[in-house]
């Protein structure tokens, strides 16, 4: 019985080590589960964490994609009205050419030659700097001989968005216009957008007022009367029912011819006025366009051009040539000399002894012109008579190189035929460059000559070109002294 009962301790003994092992076994695989859980569980923490980073980072990046968004979609919606209103601006521009073109009276169109493109690039060699005589933001400007004629080659920029508009607004003004005071338009280069004037030896006033390349001072006679042809060009484009203002008028755009004669230049953005406001015309424009120091006050302040906008301008050009001094501050400057007695001061001693009262003449309307109120600026119908006396009186001491170039009735030399010795009623240019009355050059040719009458070389060839932009200059020289 006890062996019995030990039969059954050992088996329950065996029962419970196998128990007992079936457990360690199981133990081992919950712990190599538990293990393998627990590592897939530490890699999904690390992969969600590095998600979460990369959310974090998505979100961010799209906050500044959107802030970057949102500020260029402003850029470009700024830029859009911008050129809506630009745009606006040309096609008003064009459209006032046009009218201009059109407009009677004293400005009827007049011809002019269309070039081509190929005649320019053989004019300046291609472009070439040797040829370039000066540069802007409108383009370049070169001398060149075409047709043979010494002509100067305005490069417009015809991508710009205003190249197209400027170009036509100077050619409208310029090809309707014909003043001794105004540079002459000789032809035109459409697909070049190139304009062709007459060539001016002398540069610009500006270049005259700084000596540039060594040239001698401008005298106070030649300044007194360059003063004046400036006051006569502004009256006469300012005398249309519909006035042309030039806009920006400055020394730069003022040119000098071989006799230092005086004539405007760029008309870009030159502007015909048609509205009406308190019985004044305007111009109006959200964008005023001009020279610093030199653009009026109250077009900059409220966008209204005007005649006097003109005339302010004036005003600073009289103080200029009075003093020579730079444009910004210069009416405060003269004014303070006037107050202080110090006006002998600040004249331009360069230009010799200014006449103490032709000065102050002068400074007083510069001043008058150049007030920064429109409405206290004169009319320069009204200024005329005073401007004129000043010229006469300066003109009775004129220097004799000035005088080399009148005869003695005060014709300039330079329209009077060298074969014939009257003044030239179709002036035309030969071979060798010079201007000849159709008439002398052409009997002179037809009696068997091969030569030039003025330089006895001979002629390379025997064609004649109209010049039309000096007939133009002493038909109105004609009619301005009966």
């Amino acid at each position: 019985m006890v062996q019995r009962q030990l039969d059954l301790l050992q088996d329950e003994y065996k029962q419970l080590q196998e128990e007992r092992d079936n457990a360690a076994k199981e133990e081992v695989l919950h712990k190599q589960q538990t293990e393998m859980v627990q590592s897939r569980l530490d890699l999904l923490q690390e992969e969600y964490e590095k998600l979460q980073e990369e959310r974090d980072n998505a979100v961010k990046e799209e906050v500044l994609h959107k802030q970057e968004t949102i500020i260029v979609q402003r850029r470009l919606d700024l830029l859009l009205v911008e050129y809506k209103k630009l745009k606006e601006e040309r096609d008003k521009a064009v459209e006032e050419a046009e009218k201009l073109r059109g407009s009677g009276g004293h400005r009827s169109h007049l011809a002019f030659s269309e070039f081509f493109p190929l005649e320019l690039e053989q004019a300046t060699e291609n472009f070439s700097n040797w040829h370039k005589i000066g540069e802007g933001g409108f383009g370049s400007v070169y001398k060149g001989f075409l047709r043979n004629t010494m002509v100067a080659i305005k490069m417009l920029q015809p991508q710009s968005l205003q190249g197209k508009p400027e170009f036509e607004q100077e050619v409208a003004v310029l090809s309707t216009m014909r003043h001794p005071n105004l540079v002459t338009l000789i032809g035109i280069c459409s697909e070049k957008s190139a304009l062709i004037y007459e060539y001016l030896p002398n540069g610009s006033l500006e270049d005259r007022l700084a000596c540039q390349g060594g040239t001698p001072p401008l005298t106070w006679q030649v300044r007194t009367r360059i003063i004046g042809e400036i006051c006569r060009a502004l009256l006469f484009l300012h005398s249309n029912p519909n006035p042309v203002v030039h806009g920006d008028l400055k020394p730069a755009n003022i040119l000098l011819d071989a006799n230092l004669v005086s004539k405007l230049s760029d008309f870009g953005i030159s502007r015909l006025l048609m509205e009406k406001n308190t019985n004044t015309l305007v111009y109006r424009t959200e964008y005023p366009r001009g020279t610093f120091a030199y653009i009026d006050p109250e077009f900059l302040r409220c966008g209204e051009l005007t005649v006097k906008s003109d005339v302010y301008s004036f005003g600073i050009i009289i103080l200029r040539l009075l003093t020579g001094n730079p444009p910004i501050n210069i009416a405060a400057d003269v004014e303070d000399a006037i107050e202080t007695d110090s006006l002998h001061l600040i004249v331009d001693e360069s230009a010799g002894d200014w006449p103490f009262v032709q000065a102050k003449q002068l400074v007083n309307l510069g001043l008058r012109c150049a007030q920064v109120r429109r409405r206290k600026r004169p009319d320069l119908e009204n200024e005329w008579k005073l401007v004129e006396s000043l010229m006469q009186t300066a003109s009775l001491s004129v220097s004799p190189s000035f005088k080399s170039q009148l005869d003695e009735k005060g014709i300039p030399s330079y329209f009077t035929c060298p074969i014939f010795q009257e003044v030239m009623k179709d002036p035309h240019v030969a071979a060798d460059g010079y201007t000849y009355e159709a008439e002398a050059i052409k009997g002179w040719l037809d009696s068997g000559h091969g030569t030039s009458p003025m330089t006895n070389l001979p002629l390379p060839h025997q064609e004649l070109t109209p010049n039309y932009a000096l007939r133009s200059a002493i038909q109105e020289w004609l009619l301005m002294h009966p």
